[in-house]
């Protein structure tokens, strides 16, 4: 039989599981920032970094505080084409739109359960923090009630979340397919009109 405590873990890792998305993309810096929380609860814009010119990369920042996800510029190449262009978007919409999902969840798990230990607390007549100042903490089986509430309530938030996380990942996927096949046209076209420039010079 299940004890409360593994019910407990396993609620639990299975709500982390959702936050632990891994970043598609590679590398960088300081010059990406976090969002802030304004005081009436409204995400502020992110940041509007730009790299120079000259890079090749995309760029990657630091986590973020709320969505835990990192930030991510894509690369704008030279003579980039209309599906290119439709590629990068569309990256690049995923990306904001899965921070602004989970900034969202994220404070709104913090908030409900703080709130559920407090009045967890207050029933049992004691203060949010002890004898030392120290604030004090439910137990494993305690918790577990919240997991599964949050968990729960949230579950067709999160079915609708899943389901758009894989079509837009399947649009993605096939789009890149698309132009990895036009990069491979275009090379074997210019191969061809190059040996045909050299023959005529024969």
């Amino acid at each position: 039989m299940t004890s409360k405590r593994s019910v407990c873990l396993s609620w639990r890792s299975l709500y982390l599981s959702y936050r632990a998305r891994p970043p598609s993309s590679i590398f960088t810096s300081r010059q990406c920032h976090s969002n802030q929380t304004s005081h009436n609860g409204t995400f502020a814009k992110r940041s509007e970094f730009t790299p120079s010119a000259d890079s090749k990369h995309d760029w990657m920042g630091p986590p973020d505080r709320l969505s835990n996800l990192r930030p991510i510029l894509y690369h704008i190449p030279e003579n980039e084409t209309e599906l290119e262009k439709l590629l990068r978007k569309l990256r690049q919409d995923t990306e904001d739109w899965n921070h602004e999902f989970w900034a969202k969840q994220n404070v709104t798990f913090s908030k409900e359960k703080d709130a559920f230990i407090v009045s967890k607390l207050q029933a049992q007549g004691l203060s949010e923090r002890d004898e030392k100042g120290r604030k004090r903490a439910l137990n494993s089986e305690e918790m577990a009630v919240f997991y599964k509430s949050f968990l729960d309530t949230n579950r067709i938030r999160h079915s609708s979340y899943n389901k758009e996380w894989y079509r837009r990942n399947f649009t993605i996927t096939m789009l890149m397919g698309r132009v990895a096949l036009n990069n491979i046209w275009k090379k074997i076209t210019e191969r061809r009109g190059s040996k045909r420039k050299e023959k005529d010079t024969i």
